[in-house]
């Protein structure tokens, strides 16, 4: 091969790879003038893009000849007379509002398609449908009375929603066992019924090992009186058991999986739970299946039957959609991890030829029961866009006991003061620095580094190192004092260490508090708030009666002083020294 034959080459090669990134740069151009972003979940937007948005949504509507879009009102009245009203009036009348407009608090709907439809008019007509439904929102956020919580704002992870929706037979809303009310969605079950009136909806109440038997015997009552199809089940405890491994959390008894004879309460196993999606699903496929029969034969079209039951996974973020399609599936088809918003677009897994999953990303639905702060505790949104991290804190110090935190975490919490109420929670900031001193956690500026604490704190409350639950809305006082009793905390802490504890308590309540220590806790609550400064004010106490005399002082050497007598002057006397003279002869040269 001669040498121009091996330049040809090289020059082709090069032109080649410069070719390959030309290619790239243009595929990169022609993607972004097509507006194709990444799939992300946007639960927050902020002034200047939500103007933005409307004016691009505007000019949008404008060019398809939708002349319907009106500017949003912006309230600028910040004078409120609400800031008058009591805490306990501004709180019933919350409720009252919330009741008023529970009704418009909904989740959007697909508007009607049929398969004739182009692309763009579709397009067009769903976004047309979120904006109107993103308006509905606003004017309820109006309401200087109700504060909605955030919620999904991409309309292409509603978009998600809708697709399993409508192709799903069985939808199984997976919520937290801890809190199941607060991870469920009403209006989207009635919105599954609205499509096609034999779908199902069932709660997967996952975690369910992190509650005692008790708890989830009056859930069970609580879910069977009010109609709702549910199932206890474990997705941690599945895989482990799929894997051959052992839990290491000892949060997680072992006796919750004891078999039971009410099959309500038991915490259900893999193949338990894939015959029941499995009879459940077909039972609806039957039931369409037998009604499209009767209208085919009725009429002379005909109407699609299948025999495949197709089971949705619908629900928050972080509660566990994925990793339980993985334990039913077997092996890790779907990814998983701790920070929500991991799956990006819906999913579709066969497990046989009657029964086929559906996975759909985590969708936060819009509320009025919850703040953000709970919402950031719960998981539901990212710890790492955490940015006030003492009032997600204190969403946990005011669910966990005290005694319960100074045992998990081996700390000592500062105990209330004497003027205070004895069994109010520890606040934020005791719970935060006690955490940072036990540890060490130091941040560059020699303080306690809070916000390390914060997240660590709060991955421990979600994974249920903290133990916490809710208890159903209709359980009175008396049985839940009785199940506090009987609760697998004792488990956790010793028996020794909490009757100390309880009896420093008592001790410390029977104590009257006295002036000087009220006074020295106000001037450290003023010093800590930057309401007084930090020099010190000398206050003059009033001595004893016994105290009164005078003692005796010791006399100061005053011999360098003349006595004040006859002689002398009282003038400070002056030794001088005088040299002898010298009186020899003297000697003359």
């Amino acid at each position: 091969m001669g040498k121009s034959e091996k330049t040809s080459l090289g020059r082709s090669l090069v032109k080649h790879h410069n070719h390959m990134i030309q290619e790239s740069k243009d595929k990169g151009k022609y993607y972004k003038n097509l507006q194709k972003k990444v799939l992300e979940s946007v639960t927050e937007v902020s002034d200047i893009d939500a103007i933005i948005e409307q004016a691009e949504e505007a000019e949008r509507l404008y060019t398809i000849n939708h002349s319907s879009s009106t500017p949003l009102s912006i309230n600028l009245d910040t004078n409120s007379s609400s800031s008058v009203i009591a805490a306990e009036e501004w709180r019933e009348q919350q409720k009252i509002e919330e009741a008023l407009h529970a009704s418009s608090l909904q989740v959007p709907r697909r508007p009607p398609w049929t398969p004739e439809m182009s692309v763009e008019e579709l397009d067009a007509n769903e976004k047309q449908a979120f904006l109107n439904w993103r308006r509905m929102l606003v004017s309820l956020e109006e309401n200087e009375k109700l504060v909605l919580t955030p919620f999904e704002k991409n309309l292409d992870i509603w978009r998600q929603l809708w697709r399993v929706l409508e192709r799903s037979d069985l939808i199984v809303m997976v919520v937290d066992a801890r809190d199941p009310l607060f991870y469920r969605c009403p209006d989207l079950e009635a919105y599954a019924r609205e499509i096609d009136e034999h779908k199902k909806i069932m709660l997967l109440v996952n975690k369910a090992d992190l509650l005692p038997t008790d708890v989830r015997e009056k859930w069970a009552e609580y879910f069977r009186l009010n109609n709702i199809l549910f199932v206890f089940w474990s997705a941690i405890a599945a895989t482990a058991t799929l894997e051959g491994k052992v839990l290491k959390e000892q949060w997680r008894q072992p006796d919750n999986f004891q078999k039971t004879d009410d099959p309500d309460i038991m915490i259900y196993g893999r193949d338990e739970l894939l015959s029941r999606l499995e009879f459940e699903a077909q039972e609806i496929v039957k039931v369409r299946n037998s009604r499209a029969a009767s209208v085919s034969s009725q009429s002379s079209t005909v109407e699609y039957q299948r025999d495949q039951a197709v089971v949705g996974f619908v629900g928050y973020p972080n509660v566990g959609k994925s990793s339980t399609i993985n334990a039913l599936v077997g092996q890790k088809r779907t990814g998983v991890t701790s920070t929500p918003g991991k799956t990006k677009h819906f999913q579709t897994l066969i497990i046989s030829e009657e029964l086929m999953l559906c996975d759909c990303p985590g969708l936060v639905f819009p509320s009025f029961s919850s703040s953000r702060y709970e919402m950031i505790a719960s998981g539901v949104l990212p710890i790492d866009r955490m940015t006030e991290h003492r009032e997600a804190i204190q969403v946990v110090a005011d669910k966990v006991p005290r005694r319960v935190i100074e045992s998990v975490y081996n700390i000592s919490l500062p105990k209330p003061k004497t003027y205070e109420r004895q069994s109010r929670p520890p606040h934020a900031a005791e719970l935060l620095r006690s955490y940072c001193a036990s540890r060490g956690y130091v941040a560059s500026s020699g303080l306690p580094d809070e916000t390390k604490a914060a997240r660590l704190i709060l991955k421990d409350y979600i994974g249920g190192k903290l133990p916490h639950y809710a208890m159903p809305p209709g359980m009175t006082q008396s049985d839940e004092a009785d199940i506090e009793d009987t609760e697998e905390l004792e488990d956790i802490l010793e028996g020794s260490e909490s009757e100390d504890s309880t009896v420093g308590d008592e001790t410390e309540s029977e104590q009257v508090p006295g002036i000087d220590a009220v006074l020295d806790d106000l001037s450290s609550f003023d010093l800590a708030n930057g309401l007084k400064s930090s020099k010190k004010v000398t206050v003059k106490k009033q001595t004893a009666s016994h105290k009164q005399h005078k003692k005796p002082q010791r006399k100061k050497d005053r011999t360098w002083r003349v006595q004040n007598t006859e002689d002398g002057d009282g003038m400070p006397m002056v030794k001088v020294f005088q040299k002898p003279a010298n009186t020899g002869p003297l000697t003359m040269r």
